[in-house]
């Protein structure tokens, strides 16, 4: 399953998307206003910028105009190289996933492990740098265990 974790709307009609399996494609919404041109519309860069995740497996700009996330995974340009919070990305979206999974509010899991909400949400979407300590807090809260490998 392609699970997309975080978009970076671009110049122009391009986009990335951070994947959970660790790689960032780039991709020119464009590239499909052949076969659909209904996407002719976010030219407009007022409409463009409306862009959103809408789950893992679709971005969304509005009711008419989305396009599934495979898209760019399978026909993106591969520009994982560029990034360098990708694991943050990764982090984030699992720790969000199994908050959800609980029924916690950032709220409530920030409260039982001792953070400020606002810290967790940056966490979650993959802006801020935890340390381990913080991440093995977080995950305790959640009632998991933090496993690393290093190989």
């Amino acid at each position: 399953m392609i699970t997309a974790i975080k978009l970076v709307l671009k110049e122009g009609t391009t986009f990335d998307v951070y994947y959970l399996d660790g790689s960032v494609k780039r991709y020119d919404i464009l590239s499909l206003a052949k076969k659909f041109p209904q996407l002719n519309a976010l030219k407009n860069r007022e409409l463009f910028l409306k862009g959103h995740l809408l789950g893992w497996s679709t971005v969304q700009w509005n009711d008419e105009l989305d396009v599934s996330t495979e898209d760019p995974y399978y026909d993106g340009i591969d520009v994982t190289s560029e990034y360098d919070d990708i694991e943050n990305a990764i982090i984030g979206y699992k720790i969000k996933q199994k908050r959800l999974e609980l029924n916690l509010s950032q709220d409530e899991l920030a409260t039982k492990v001792g953070i400020d909400q606002s810290d967790l949400s940056k966490i979650e979407k993959g802006n801020a740098n935890p340390s381990i300590k913080m991440i093995y807090k977080i995950v305790s809260g959640l009632d998991k265990k933090l496993s690393m490998d290093i190989i």
